[in-house]
């Protein structure tokens, strides 16, 4: 492709050289450039790829994107062309090197705090059940029609993210779903895409390492409600305070779903158990494999999101009593004792909060909730405390251990998680620094009825230490715990 047809989404300041030149590929990674790529030098969090220019150019670069001045001496037969902002131009530019791939699919966003990877992989799973072909795009794993390709982030870089789009229209999929991360939206890695429609989740504590406060938190997903077209559609959570704020100013269809109040989308409990829901859904009863008043809301926003992609409620609804939770999300084992236990990625106060809240009310006091948690290191050090609280005021007992303590010290975490504890709440509380001890201890104690709740890592089958992944997967150690294996 012409270098000049790349760029024309954007309006450089400064050029220096042949726009007319061909480019073979883009990146924003000096390290993966090839012969006559073009390479985008973005200033990040960690590391400025103004630096490494010299590494792309050796590397075979052709063309180099800036924000900083153009040098006065650049290599024979390159092109230097300078920008207001590279972090604002990657999006614009992929898009328009891998031919817009987002307008030869529908495309459909997900955002929130907690709730994006189920709502995005039920709706790749029901309308792949619809018969269509379909891209997903998650924190657990990103999909093309069915073949899995591991993932890093939750929402890849703008590069990436547009090669994958191209790849899925070029495989055929006609829709696509995509969990949209706060750090995404705000390094503007989704920036140049067209999206048919967004889904909001909700919003509580999350990431405050990196955007400072939860105003800046809720701006960054606010700004993906903004710059949705009009002719796209906006679903947002009724029962969230900030479910108005996110589509205050969307020029979108709005939509709203709710547990509690009158909403587009409508759902309540009739029945649950620790195998699922009997729901009642726009007053038609469904059944489903999956538990607690978050997943009810999960499924109305998969429900509305399908119905206004054009599909029947009668017919969504059949789909949906047939699908499955997804890895790591509310998953049960059920003991050879009479115990069971919970498996949930929730590392967040408001998630495990959620989930015990879920578990309570099938426990019902007729036995005794056993929580394992942990927190992340290297993460906002506020939440630690609101974890502990959370696990402690909703559980009969409590083991806080390590989870991916990355370049922290698991027990200086911990601590950070018992400094939250009054001392009646320490009463009921270990601490046991090894995970896998921690979850067989849990087993020791279980009880007949009782429910052990293994919160934080759900499909994660590692433990971050130190800069290296170790093999560890909380399925397998409950397994063993109760001598399933």
């Amino acid at each position: 492709m012409k270098l000049s047809e790349t760029l024309k989404k954007i309006t450089p300041i400064e050029v220096r050289g042949n726009l007319e030149m061909e480019i073979s590929g883009v990146n924003i990674d000096s390290r993966l450039i090839e012969a006559d790529n073009l390479f985008i030098a973005v200033k990040g969090t960690q590391t400025d790829g103004h630096t490494f220019i010299a590494k792309a150019l050796e590397n075979g670069a052709k063309a180099v994107l800036v924000s900083e001045p153009i040098p006065a001496k650049i290599p024979e037969n390159t092109t230097f062309i300078r920008v207001a902002d590279t972090e604002d131009a990657v999006g614009k530019v992929a898009t328009c090197f891998y031919g817009d791939p987002s307008r030869r699919l529908k495309l459909i966003g997900v955002t929130g705090t907690n709730g994006k990877t189920t709502i995005a992989t039920l709706l790749y799973n029901m309308f792949r059940k619809f018969g269509y072909k379909c891209g997903l795009c998650s924190t657990v794993c990103n999909y093309i029609d069915g073949e899995a390709l591991p993932t890093e982030h939750t929402t890849p870089d703008a590069v990436t993210l547009n090669r994958l789009l191209c790849e899925m229209a070029d495989r055929g999929c006609q829709y696509a779903f995509m969990e949209c991360s706060s750090h995404a939206i705000h390094q503007k890695r989704i920036g140049g895409l067209n999206f048919a429609g967004g889904i909001f989740t909700n919003l509580t504590r999350d990431h405050l390492d990196y955007h400072k406060s939860f105003e800046n938190y809720r701006d960054a997903k606010k700004i993906f409600f903004d710059t949705l077209p009009q002719e796209a559609f906006a679903i947002t959570n009724a029962d969230d305070r900030n479910g108005t704020v996110m589509v205050q100013n969307t020029a979108a269809t709005v939509k709203t779903y709710s547990t509690r109040t009158a909403a587009d989308f409508k759902g309540r409990i009739i029945e649950e158990s620790i195998e699922g829901m009997l729901l009642d859904i726009d007053n038609r009863e469904v059944s489903v494999p999956f538990v607690g008043r978050f997943n009810v809301s999960n499924i109305l926003a998969v429900y509305g999101a399908a119905v206004m992609l054009g599909h029947k409620p009668e017919e969504v609804l059949c789909v949906l009593s047939s699908l499955r939770p997804v890895n790591g999300r509310f998953e049960a084992i059920r003991s050879p004792k009479g115990y069971s236990a919970v498996i949930d990625y929730a590392h967040t106060p408001d998630a495990l909060a959620n989930v015990l809240s879920a578990i309570n009310e099938i426990v019902k006091g007729k036995g005794k909730v056993i929580t394992v948690c942990g927190a992340g290191g290297n993460r906002d050090k506020g939440k630690r405390p609101l974890m502990a609280q959370e696990a402690a005021n909703r559980s009969d007992r409590v083991i806080i251990t390590s989870d991916n303590p990355r370049f922290e010290e698991p027990q200086d975490i911990i601590q950070d998680m018992l400094a939250g504890l009054d001392a009646g709440q320490m009463q009921k509380v270990l601490s046991i620094t090894d995970r896998r001890e921690a979850i067989r201890a849990a087993a020791m104690m279980a009880q007949t009825g009782d429910v052990i709740l293994v919160a934080g890592k759900g499909h994660e089958p590692y433990q971050d230490i130190k800069g290296v992944k170790h093999h560890f997967d909380d399925h397998e150690e409950v397994r063993a715990a109760f001598g399933l294996n």
